[in-house]
């Protein structure tokens, strides 16, 4: 088969099992980029492509095109995907699978964390914003923040936010995270009381409410990219040179600051909604200098007389 109509039957695949359109569209990226490297190598069926062939393909990634090790593996991921797929409707046999003994390259972990003077930086300007200016985008940008810090909400489920899944009442939203799995987030008094003063501000401003929790200038529904232009800007302006500012960050501060207050794995676990707890130990891993001060602490050693 060749190797652009198996990409087109992938991608109808992958559309018939719902995936979401931010999922294929990476896909797509990945082996849209794939099929163009194998072009310049004269490699058009699905057939001819080696193991080395995806080698090869990963060391263009790494020098030409300088991406770094995590999306390298990202690129890896899919191209595992996406030939495990036409091993599984008969296309290739086990054998043939070019992708299936490659491993993935070792990363080194750093989780970026903001630390007070970033927050409280981030937090003042807003607040002079909004006395100074009174602007929608002064609202909504540190309402964001608040509410990123106070939940660790992913992008996407930020931006898929809507009123109705907002429970001022009973202090809870509901948000759809990976594989659209619904989940239950408890809200702080802080953070119910920063909604509802931006609820009514937003409609104060549109004359109602609109769908969407955050959204542009017109009431729509902020996409994940104008929600990383904004973040871009506030970093241009704070001139943070020590730490990436991103939704990903918010939440790694989030996971950072309930593990530093004391909660335990299995809590966090749940609040940041991952399937797999080995994912929320790497917090544990990876900021265990940190947790030294709890566990002096808390040791259950400092009550025994031994």
């Amino acid at each position: 088969m060749l190797l652009k109509f198996a990409i087109k039957d992938f991608k109808e695949d992958r559309e018939f099992k719902n995936l979401s359109p931010k999922t294929i569209e990476t896909y797509m990226s990945s082996l849209n980029e794939f099929q163009e490297f194998c072009g310049k190598q004269e490699i058009v069926d699905v057939s001819d492509v080696t193991p080395n062939i995806i080698k090869n393909y990963l060391m263009y990634c790494q020098k030409e095109r300088n991406n770094n090790v995590t999306t390298r593996n990202s690129k890896l991921h899919v191209l595992k995907i996406f030939f495990n797929y036409l091993e599984e409707i008969e296309v290739i046999t086990q054998k043939q699978n070019p992708a299936k003994r490659i491993g993935y390259g070792k990363e080194d972990i750093k989780i970026e964390v903001f630390q007070d003077r970033h927050i409280h930086q981030m937090l003042s300007y807003y607040r002079r914003l909004k006395q100074r200016e009174k602007s929608f985008f002064a609202y909504r940008d540190y309402t964001m923040i608040v509410f990123l810090l106070g939940t660790g909400v992913r992008l996407g489920e930020l931006v898929n936010l809507i009123w109705n899944d907002v429970d001022l009442k009973n202090g809870t939203i509901i948000v759809f995270g990976k594989k659209r799995q619904q989940s239950s987030i408890p809200l702080t008094k802080k953070l119910i009381k920063e909604l509802c003063e931006y609820r009514v501000f937003c409609e104060q401003t549109f004359g109602e409410i609109p769908d969407y929790v955050f959204t542009d200038v017109e009431g729509k529904k902020l996409t994940d990219n104008a929600v990383k232009c904004v973040f871009k800007r506030l970093k241009e302006i704070m001139n943070f040179s020590d730490v990436r500012l991103s939704a990903h960050t918010f939440r790694h501060t989030f996971a950072h600051r309930m593990l530093m207050n004391g909660c335990d794995v299995f809590t966090l676990q749940k609040m940041l909604r991952h399937s797999n707890i080995a994912m929320t130990q790497r917090y544990l891993a990876i900021w265990g200098v940190a947790l030294r001060e709890q566990n002096s602490k808390y040791n259950p050693l400092n009550t025994l007389d031994i």
